[in-house]
C-alpha cells in the first residue's frame, strides 16, 4: 500500500524483516525455515479480535504493491477517457472499485486469495503464520493464526482498502462522488462513504514470506 515517500517505504520493509528476525527464536520459527518473497498484501474481512474463523473466499491478494500503479482520484476523468484503462496497464471496474488511504483508486486484488500458508506482519513487532485451507464442498475456505495472533495484531494500521460496489443498478457508484478533502485519511479514520456505494472495509496484511521446503 501507498506510503509517503519511496524512503519511508524502504524503512518500513527494514522494520518488517526485523520484526521477523527477532522472533526466530520463539515457537512459531523453531522447526521451520522461512523463505523471503516479494512483498505481498492480503485484503482480508475478519473480526478484529479473531485468531481463526471461514470467510477466507472473500479474501483477496495482492503480489504488487497496488499503491505505485494507482490511479488519483483528481485524475479519474483521465482515467475514462483512457477507455478505463490505468498508465500501468489494469482496468478500472466502474461497479467495483478500491481506495487507499491516500485517495488513490488501486487496481483489484486477486480473488480469492490461494490456499496455503503465508507469513503475515503488521510491519512491527507481531509475526504470524497465517494458513488458508483449500474450498470445502460449499467453496467456504477456513483460515488461522498461528502463536495466538489476532487480525488486529497483523494488520498493517496506516494501510486502507475501502471496497465500492453500488447500492442499486451498474454505474451509480463512481469515484466522481467521492469527497477529495477526505484525503489522506487521519490515523484510525475510516474511508468515506460514498453517495450511490457501498463500501466494505478491509484490513491489509503484509506477507514476508512463505514456509521454505526443506
Amino acid at each position: 500500500m501507498t506510503l509517503s515517500t519511496s524512503f519511508t517505504r524502504r524503512q518500513w520493509l527494514a522494520t518488517a524483516f526485523g520484526a521477523l528476525v527477532s522472533t526466530i527464536g520463539s515457537p512459531l520459527f523453531a522447526q521451520t525455515k522461512v523463505r523471503r518473497i516479494q512483498t505481498q498484501y492480503i485484503a482480508a474481512l475478519a473480526s478484529e479480535g479473531a485468531t481463526s474463523g471461514s470467510g477466507a473466499e472473500t479474501w483477496g491478494i495482492w503480489k504488487v504493491d497496488p499503491g505505485p500503479i494507482g490511479v488519483w482520484l483528481r485524475f479519474y476523468q483521465a482515467l475514462q477517457k483512457a477507455g478505463n484503462i490505468a498508465p500501468a496497464g489494469w482496468r478500472f471496474d466502474i461497479d467495483d472499485w478500491w481506495l487507499d488511504e491516500n485517495g488513490l483508486i488501486m487496481k483489484a486484488p486477486e480473488f480469492p486469495i490461494p490456499a496455503g500458508q503465508y507469513y503475515v506482519t503488521n510491519g512491527e513487532e507481531h509475526v504470524s503464520l497465517l494458513t488458508v485451507e483449500s474450498p470445502d464442498s460449499k467453496g467456504k475456505q477456513a483460515w488461522s493464526l498461528s502463536d495466538g495472533k489476532t487480525i488486529s495484531n497483523v494488520t498493517h494500521g496506516p494501510c486502507r482498502s475501502a471496497r465500492y460496489t453500488p447500492t442499486g443498478v451498474s454505474e451509480t457508484c463512481s469515484p466522481k462522488y467521492v469527497d477529495l478533502s477526505a484525503f489522506p485519511l487521519k490515523p484510525g479514520e475510516a474511508p468515506p462513504q460514498v453517495n450511490g456505494c457501498d463500501r466494505k472495509s478491509y484490513s491489509v496484511l503484509i506477507v514476508f514470506g512463505i514456509p521454505a521446503e526443506i
